[in-house]
């Protein structure tokens, strides 16, 4: 397709890659990731915040790729643990961590909490850089529900089979991905975002 306005999700997760593919299937947008270049390091997430992580894998990966780059910071907040895990979510169980480790640790940490207090949300902060690493757009979501004492389904990753949204009576390990799309805080984010990314692959395009 011509000028299409070529766009580098910076992440290898295969996952968010297909639920930015599908929210974008009907845009000019060639969508890549970072496994489609030369392999570089990962940036280092010295930010407090969401907002601060995603501005700093933006600006890395568009400058190392000379590209422009969307990049997302996200994790599980939990208010019985003070907002834990927050931007520690993808290692709270460690450097070595995976989803299985970190999903233990938080099962094991919130034993001792009453249901009525297990009230948790996902938070998601995007960050769109120019080529140049200069952050052009941002936008971000939450969704709120509440952590189970053990996992039920097989869908999603991360804490997916943890967190229940209430309303449904199911967590997203066993929603389906449509439904994933529109209820989660990546999703809130993405459609918040997406007027302002068509409109920067507009004039990307026609500059």
């Amino acid at each position: 397709m011509e000028n299409q306005f070529q766009l580098v999700l910076g992440t290898g997760n295969q996952k968010k890659r297909g639920e930015l593919e599908r929210l974008l299937a009907s845009y000019p947008v060639k969508l890549l990731s970072i496994n489609d270049f030369d392999p570089v390091d990962e940036p280092e997430e010295t930010g407090k915040t969401f907002a601060e992580n995603a501005a700093i894998k933006a600006h890395y990966y568009a400058t190392r790729f000379n590209n422009w780059v969307l990049a997302e910071d996200s994790g599980l907040c939990v208010q019985a643990l003070d907002g834990a895990p927050g931007v520690y979510s993808a290692r709270f169980s460690g450097a070595a961590a995976t989803d299985q480790s970190n999903n233990e640790l938080l099962i094991e940490k919130i034993k001792d909490v009453d249901q009525a207090s297990r009230l948790a949300w996902y938070c998601c902060h995007i960050c769109v850089a120019n080529p140049e690493g200069k952050i052009q757009a941002e936008s971000s979501g939450r969704c709120y529900g509440r952590i189970l004492d053990a996992p039920r389904g097989s869908g999603g990753f991360g804490y997916d089979p943890l967190f229940e949204i209430p309303e449904y009576g199911k967590t997203f390990g066993q929603l389906g991905a449509s439904v994933k799309a529109i209820l989660s805080h990546r999703g809130r984010a993405y459609r918040k975002l997406l007027p302002k990314l068509v409109a920067i692959s507009r004039l990307a395009t026609i500059a």
